[in-house]
C-alpha cells in the first residue's frame, strides 16, 4: 500500500483484472503467459555476454550447463527484482520461477543450438500469442491489455497470472482486504469502459 505508478499493485492488478474476467480467457493466460517468457529467455541465451562477463558453469541433473550473463540474464534479473518489489511473498515465488526459467531455458538452448532453438521459439511464441488473442477476441470480447499498456503485457503479466492462480486455488492475497479493493476498482474500470463504448456506438 502507498506505492505509486508501476509499483501500485492494487491499481495495476485492477487494470489487469478488467481485461481478464472470463474464466476461459484466464485459463488460457495461465497456460500461455509463462511459456512466452520462457521461450524469450531461451532465444536470448544466444546473445553475447554483457561487458565480457565470465560464463557460469553449473551441473544440472548430471549435465553441465553454461549460464551466460547476457541480455537474457538482465531481463530475468529485472523481472526478479520487480516482482519482489510488487509483493514480497508472491513476488518471491515469481522471482524463483524466473530464475528457474532462466536456468532451464539456458540448459535447453545449449542442447538445441541456435539453428533449432529459433524455430522452436517462433512456433511457441506464435502458438501462445494466438491463444491469448483468441481468448480475448472470442471469450473476453475485449482487446488485450498490450494495446493499452505495454508494461502490463510484457513485464507484469507473468506475475499477475501467478497471483491470479494463488488467489483462485489458495485464497492468497498480499494483505487483508486486497481483493475486495481490487474488485471494486475492476468494476469501476469496466463501467467506465462500457460507458465509453456506448458513447462511441451512439
Amino acid at each position: 500500500m502507498g506505492k505509486i505508478g508501476v509499483f501500485d499493485l492494487e491499481n495495476q492488478f485492477a487494470f489487469y483484472g478488467a481485461y481478464h474476467r472470463n474464466p476461459i480467457n484466464i485459463a488460457i493466460h495461465m497456460l500461455f503467459v509463462w511459456p512466452i517468457l520462457f521461450t524469450a529467455l531461451l532465444i536470448l541465451y544466444f546473445t553475447p555476454s554483457l561487458f565480457n562477463l565470465p560464463h557460469i558453469e553449473i551441473s544440472l541433473f548430471g549435465n553441465d550447463v553454461t549460464l551466460v550473463l547476457n541480455v537474457g540474464f538482465l531481463f530475468a534479473l529485472i523481472y526478479f527484482v520487480f516482482y519482489v518489489c510488487l509483493d514480497v511473498k508472491a513476488g518471491s515465488l515469481a522471482a524463483l520461477l524466473c530464475a528457474i526459467c532462466w536456468v532451464a531455458s539456458s540448459f535447453i538452448a545449449s542442447r538445441l543450438g541456435f539453428s533449432l532453438a529459433w524455430k522452436v521459439v517462433v512456433v511457441a511464441q506464435l502458438l501462445c500469442w494466438t491463444g491469448q488473442f483468441i481468448g480475448h477476441g472470442i471469450f473476453e470480447k475485449r482487446a488485450p491489455a498490450l494495446l493499452d499498456n505495454l508494461v502490463q503485457a510484457f513485464i507484469m503479466a507473468p506475475f499477475f497470472v501467478l497471483l491470479e492462480a494463488l488467489q483462485t486455488f489458495f485464497g492468497y492475497e498480499p494483505y487483508p482486504g486486497f481483493h475486495a479493493i481490487v474488485q471494486a476498482k475492476i468494476e469501476a474500470e469496466i463501467n467506465e469502459w462500457q460507458e465509453k463504448k456506448q458513447k462511441l456506438i451512439h
